[in-house]
């Protein structure tokens, strides 16, 4: 479900290794062709980048893949690749809907700062004075979970600032430490706070004023709507002997904020075209989703409210990865410097790369890295 390392199968270590050998490959290939080419030539190869993203496809294993690139507004790309449902053949589309893991967070960060606009939430208030957060701490800190490990419950000056930026662990707003659990929790004080449930807090603030009609909660009380159930891209994974076979689907979660939106590429790049529009939350709102998070020691942490957040090569991207190990995997990739971003959504695995827990380097992507060598170059010559 999240964007966490952890050691996998060999045969998925292997796959991973032969995608980046390819990678280089390519790239190579790639930056031949480009310096041969004429100096007047400063659009994106569409063409060439559609067939670089299906072969990291194929080396990934990724049975469907689902493909969108939005500058300034508007969608440039969009693309699938492989199947959505191989027993059936059932073609994957910029049209099918996934489950996007932790890719969620960016959205639930909208709710917040939403429900802050309209005065019935405060990011700073201290968590002690919700109800069930003090169980909840104390439960979950004796737990064996890697992310229990730090929790300090008594006393326990978190906030949901602090839960929503992953600064919860240690002291408080000290250190970045990726941590899908408490991010979950964050949506209790947003439905707390008008006695709404979270599911419908995205609905009617972002899936419905983003025009996201093929995209929905799911969680264990909560279905899928038929139509969207019957077009969902069947999981699939690695197998000990190296064969993409089906997955089971991922276990049900509650309604929290780290996970639980189906969606499909076209309908993230609605999302991404309201955001940037300021038609979800305010311009002052949208600079405090994009700040990146300083500790109270005044470092520049590497995450912001719901996103990663680094500097590349010179460009400010905020992202963030899906994984649901064994089962999904996605990238929402942002450069705002370029109003650029990339959006692939997968039905195994593939995506998934080792991110640090403490860090952000989306530049161990592979597909990142041929997104960056075929728009970013464009960009900068333009």
């Amino acid at each position: 479900m999240h964007a966490h390392p952890m050691h996998l199968p060999d045969a998925g270590l292997a796959v991973r290794s032969c995608s980046f050998v390819l990678f280089a490959l390519l790239m190579t290939s790639c930056e031949t062709a480009r310096h041969g080419a004429s100096a007047q030539s400063t659009e994106p190869d569409l063409e060439s980048f559609a067939a670089t993203l299906d072969s990291l496809r194929l080396a990934a294993q990724i049975p469907g893949l689902s493909a969108v690139v939005v500058q300034d507004g508007a969608v440039i790309f969009a693309h699938g690749f492989g199947y959505a449902n191989l027993e059936r053949r059932i073609p994957a589309t910029p049209e099918t809907p996934f489950n996007i893991a932790s890719v969620t967070k960016p959205i639930s960060a909208v709710i917040a700062l939403r429900l802050v606009e309209q005065g019935v939430l405060d990011l700073d208030r201290p968590m002690a004075q919700y109800s069930e957060w003090a169980d909840f701490c104390r439960d979950f800190s004796e737990q064996p979970s890697i992310f229990a490990r730090g929790l300090r419950c008594d006393p326990a000056p978190h906030t949901l600032r602090h839960l929503l930026t992953h600064t919860a662990i240690g002291t408080p707003g000290e250190h970045f430490s990726y941590n899908p659990i408490l991010y979950s929790w964050a949506s209790r004080p947003m439905q707390d706070s008008g006695d709404t449930p979270f599911s419908q807090l995205v609905a009617e603030l972002v899936l419905q004023p983003a025009d996201m009609t093929r995209s929905a909660r799911q969680h264990r009380d909560l279905d899928l709507p038929d139509d969207l159930a019957e077009a969902l891209a069947v999981p699939y994974r690695i197998d000990s002997t190296s064969r993409v076979v089906r997955a089971d689907p991922p276990s049900p979660q509650g309604d929290g904020a780290a996970g639980g939106v189906i969606a499909t590429a076209m309908d993230l790049a609605k999302f991404d075209i309201a955001l940037e529009g300021r038609q979800l939350i305010s311009a002052a709102s949208y600079t405090q989703l994009m700040q990146p998070t300083r500790s109270v020691n005044g470092a520049t942490l590497p995450y912001s409210i719901g996103w990663f957040s680094q500097t590349y090569d010179g460009h400010e991207l905020r992202w963030h990865s899906g994984w649901w190990e064994d089962a999904y995997s996605a990238l929402y990739l942002k450069v705002l410097d370029q109003d650029l971003t990339l959006i692939l959504l997968a039905n195994s695995e593939g995506l998934w790369w080792d991110n640090p827990l403490d860090s952000a380097r989306v530049q161990r992507s592979v597909f990142a890295q041929a997104f960056f060598a075929e728009f970013l170059e464009q960009a900068a010559s333009r």
